[in-house]
């Protein structure tokens, strides 16, 4: 969706719940990330909850065992520290993105593009960034529904990779993240963005509402449009048409547990109905 411009929506979630999966397996959203930067980096929890995401009905249905709903995590390292090894962990297990929080310089989302790519063969035309992943990656195949040899081809960043179906998000939650985002951007592989405003403002130094803050996310997401790259932030309701209108297309309704609340639901419906 996002190579063609769509908008995607999605949640967080912290209940890796047999019952929150198959709930918003069922939902209307396109994606859900596990928060385990604030979470527990609990990785046999995850390889259940994403077992839970399976919906065998869509399955029959599409013919296909693609699944509508990507999963992602946020994993707890920040760029200034070393990610590969729960990079490795998230992404065998099956993953389809990761969230690396705090990206601040060029040289920091290198490293996690590289984290999340297999070394490629001399031949390949996108060997660059070199990757840093190693080999074992059979449960993540099964639950693609792919051979090792197939799940490999795709298990790359996009788009980098036109190929690829691996996502890796960079988050901007600081001054310095922000300064650097056009050399972010530049790095191959990034494949989108998303801000969080509230490590943003305290950065800043300056309190959430404070109209500097707001020129700084609007400056973010102007960069990403000029570099027509994707940006994603989280809204309730009453923000999510004016965060469409801005030009983010990776929108947040918010967290959930046990499934959809109310107020979450009524984000992504509002975002939806702004199209």
């Amino acid at each position: 969706k996002l190579a063609r411009g769509d908008l995607v929506f999605g949640v967080s979630t912290y209940d890796l719940s047999l019952e929150n999966a198959r709930s918003l397996a069922q939902s209307d959203i396109d994606y859900v990330y596990v928060d385990m930067e604030h979470g527990p980096m609990d990785f046999s929890a995850l390889q259940g909850f994403l077992l839970g995401l399976t919906d065998r009905g869509a399955i029959v249905v599409n013919d296909s065992v693609r699944q509508p709903l990507t999963p992602l995590a946020r994993l707890a390292p920040y760029g200034r520290e070393s990610s590969h090894w729960a990079v490795k962990q998230a992404l065998d297990i099956g993953l389809m993105g990761v969230i690396f929080p705090s990206i601040d310089t060029p040289q920091q989302a290198r490293e996690a593009v590289r984290s999340m790519r297999y070394p490629q063969r001399r031949n390949s035309p996108f060997r660059e960034p070199g990757g840093l992943r190693g080999s074992g990656a059979s449960a993540a195949a099964w639950f693609w529904g792919l051979s090792s040899a197939d799940y490999v081809r795709h298990a790359d960043t996009w788009p980098l990779n036109p190929q690829g179906d691996l996502l890796a998000i960079m988050m901007i939650e600081t001054v310095e993240g922000a300064q650097n985002l056009d050399a972010i951007a530049s790095v191959p592989g990034v494949g989108g963005f998303y801000v969080g405003p509230s490590d943003l403002s305290n950065s800043l130094g300056l309190i959430r509402s404070d109209p500097r803050v707001e020129a700084t996310i609007q400056t973010i997401v102007d960069t990403c449009l000029a570099r027509n790259i994707a940006c994603g932030i989280t809204a309730g309701a009453a923000d999510m048409p004016r965060r469409i209108e801005q030009g983010f297309s990776i929108l947040g309704g918010g967290r959930a547990g046990g499934g959809l609340p109310a107020s979450v639901d009524r984000a992504i419906r509002a975002g939806r109905a702004t199209r």
